[in-house]
């Protein structure tokens, strides 16, 4: 969207000091929020990741705050005078290149420090690809967890996805779109070909698609053999495994060695899913094999 925006309606309530954390759009400059301009426009100091991109947004809706860069190569320098504006009670903002600041970006380390030295952090809730994806991609949203961005090479990121791979909640992952096809390839060598999936690119903007089917088949869909923009990987829940009679007696024992035997047995199986009565003759046969 490169024409300006009408100026927005701004509230002129008084902002009072601390540092805010501002969501941005993650495309489309309208889904920008009232209260996140009200912030951009009244704050004594924005820091951005990219300072290129945050100035288009405060171009279309002609805010002219002052604005600095604040990246993960810039950052360790850069806390200690933050903190001290911080301190003198000036109002700071953050933002990200898009969507919410702190998801896969590197703001953590600021606000954890602020919120060290006792200055006021304020939310300021608006778009997140994590979260849009998750609304479109068709699957389950009772429960879900975000894990970022896999590792570029495949045995790293095939290590790293079987940590994974029996959580029962919906999966996100952000990917580069050079590395799409490889990680959707891992993804259905350890989830297992037939596990309901999502592909979600370019959200909110023109060409925004969401392809969805079993990971085998989006593993070889030539459509991620070379995509351009931003994709959110998101992957149905696993099924948790059933334990077996070794893990059942590890459990058991260990048990053992804190609780009487009925307790004991009531533990495992409740930990495990396992029959209670079984597990306490299994408990009664292993304390008199000493």
């Amino acid at each position: 969207m490169s024409r300006l925006l009408p100026p927005p309606v701004l509230s002129d309530a008084p902002l009072a000091p601390g540092l805010y954390l501002v969501a941005t759009p993650i495309g489309n400059l309208r889904d920008i929020t009232l209260r996140a301009l009200d912030v951009l426009a009244a704050c004594d100091l924005l820091l951005a990741e990219d300072t290129r991109v945050t100035g288009k947004l405060l171009s279309a809706y002609s805010i002219k705050t002052k604005l600095e860069r604040h990246d993960e190569h810039v950052a360790e320098r850069a806390i200690p005078a933050i903190l001290e504006r911080l301190e003198a009670g000036e109002r700071v903002a953050l933002v990200s290149d898009a969507g919410t600041p702190m998801v896969s970006d590197p703001g953590y380390r600021l606000a954890r420090e602020a919120i060290a030295a006792g200055h006021p952090v304020f939310p300021i809730p608006g778009a997140s690809a994590a979260l849009a994806a998750l609304t479109l991609a068709g699957l389950p949203t009772d429960r879900f967890l975000f894990a970022g961005f896999p590792p570029p090479k495949s045995g790293a990121r095939r290590t790293f996805l079987e940590e994974f791979a029996s959580t029962r909640a919906t999966l996100i992952f952000f990917e580069g779109a050079s590395r799409v096809d490889d990680t959707l390839a891992d993804m259905a060598a350890v989830f297992g070909g037939e596990r309901p999936a999502a592909v979600c690119r370019e959200l909110t903007k023109l060409y925004e698609t969401c392809v969805r089917g079993p990971l085998a088949e989006l593993a070889v869909d030539p459509r991620f053999e070379s995509p351009k923009g931003e994709i959110v990987i998101l992957v149905g829940p696993g099924e948790e495994k059933a334990a077996s009679a070794d893990d059942a007696e590890a459990a058991l024992r260990e048990a053992m060695t804190r609780l009487p035997l009925g307790e004991a047995a009531s533990e495992v199986a409740k930990a495990l899913g396992l029959s209670r009565k079984d597990l306490y003759r299994q408990a009664l046969a292993l304390k008199d094999a000493g």
